[in-house]
């Protein structure tokens, strides 16, 4: 018998979000998406995520192109035999959301994450009711999005009643924010569905901090103790083999009980190359293009361009990128890359 989705999004899962590789004039490119899902495979990933952030919002709006990217990482994933999870990522209202919950399923995708991009009316009721819609379809991922990137603030409430419907068996949180991501923690240590619903780390900004801190609570119930089962980051959508490796480490040290200096000083490393990519110093606004980018000084990609106007390097932008890359070429996979490009992209 299989593993169930919870199952297989705990014990140290590395989820990058697929990011989506465009020619110059708009087009999707299929030779490049193909090679970062077959990079991203040989990587060691347990699972895709793809129609995410990373992925840009703006395909929601073409269905025929989302489709399109949807397949083929679901092909590759196929073509790879290792059986990654495939995680879609979607976007509107209710109608909107549960018809790409449909396509998605039917493409062979296993779960899903509810993006809050693209709805009329965003309130905590309206999330709620299209997560119960969607899960209908597809097991789901709750998703607190930063707010500098389109996500609203949640209360603990929101977070009580989504952990309340069934179809919920994760949440990732990505926030940037600690006290913002102890709501969602806490919420879930005192919902009787705690041990039922996956932690998983979507703050790029805190990725071993948030792996390797236990969140604990005595209950009438009993002790309880929660650990994120991994994370699904567009972080990892750049050096990502090392990432694997990282939470191999990070669930080695957990077990053991001991975490090393060596894996705190890579978490500070980590940190400094995603301020590079994420374009830290102008709000994250050219964070979408910074991962593309990345991909793109690496040979990954023909350019960095993006869907939208609004997707843009910022001034000095890749520069950081390629001094960060330098600087920690471990973490971003240069020599791995540079090994097994040619195959990728063949």
């Amino acid at each position: 018998m299989g593993r169930t989705v919870l199952e297989r999004l705990q014990g140290g899962v590395v989820i990058p979000a697929h990011p989506l590789a465009v020619n110059a004039s708009g087009s999707i490119d299929e030779r490049a998406q193909r090679a970062l899902s077959r990079y991203y495979l040989a990587c060691g990933v347990n699972g895709l995520a793809v129609g995410v952030h990373t992925t840009q919002f703006e395909l929601h709006g073409d269905r025929g192109r989302l489709a399109d990217v949807w397949r083929m990482a679901a092909e590759e994933t196929a073509n790879a035999g290792s059986g990654p999870l495939l995680v879609a990522g979607l976007c509107g209202d209710t109608a909107d959301a549960v018809v790409e919950a449909e396509l998605a399923s039917s493409l062979g995708y296993e779960a899903v994450l509810l993006c809050p991009y693209g709805m009329t009316e965003r309130t905590e009721k309206t999330l709620l009711e299209r997560a119960e819609a969607v899960g209908a379809v597809l097991p789901t991922i709750g998703f607190y999005l930063q707010e500098s990137v389109g996500g609203l603030r949640l209360s603990p409430d929101y977070w009580r009643r989504l952990f309340d419907q069934p179809s919920t068996v994760a949440v990732k949180t990505a926030p940037f924010d600690r006290y913002r991501t102890n709501d969602v923690v806490q919420t879930l240590l005192e919902h009787d569905r705690w041990n039922d619903i996956s932690l998983l780390t979507g703050n790029d900004d805190a990725i071993v901090q948030d792996l390797i801190t236990p969140y604990r609570r005595t209950t009438t119930g009993g002790p309880r103790e929660i650990r994120a089962g991994g994370g699904l980051l567009g972080q990892w959508a750049v050096g990502t083999r090392a990432a694997v490796q990282l939470v191999k480490q990070v669930v080695q040290q957990t077990k053991a009980g001991a975490i090393s200096d060596d894996l705190l000083a890579l978490s500070a490393d980590l940190v400094d190359v995603n301020a590079a990519v994420f374009d830290v110093d102008n709000n994250f606004s050219g964070c979408v293009a910074g991962v593309n980018e990345v991909l793109r000084q690496q040979g990954l990609l023909a350019t960095s361009a993006c869907l939208g106007d609004r997707e843009v390097l910022s001034a000095g932008q890749r520069e950081k990128i390629a001094a960060a890359r330098e600087r920690h070429q471990w973490l971003l996979d240069e020599e791995f890359i540079s090994t097994n490009i040619h195959d990728w992209l063949t």
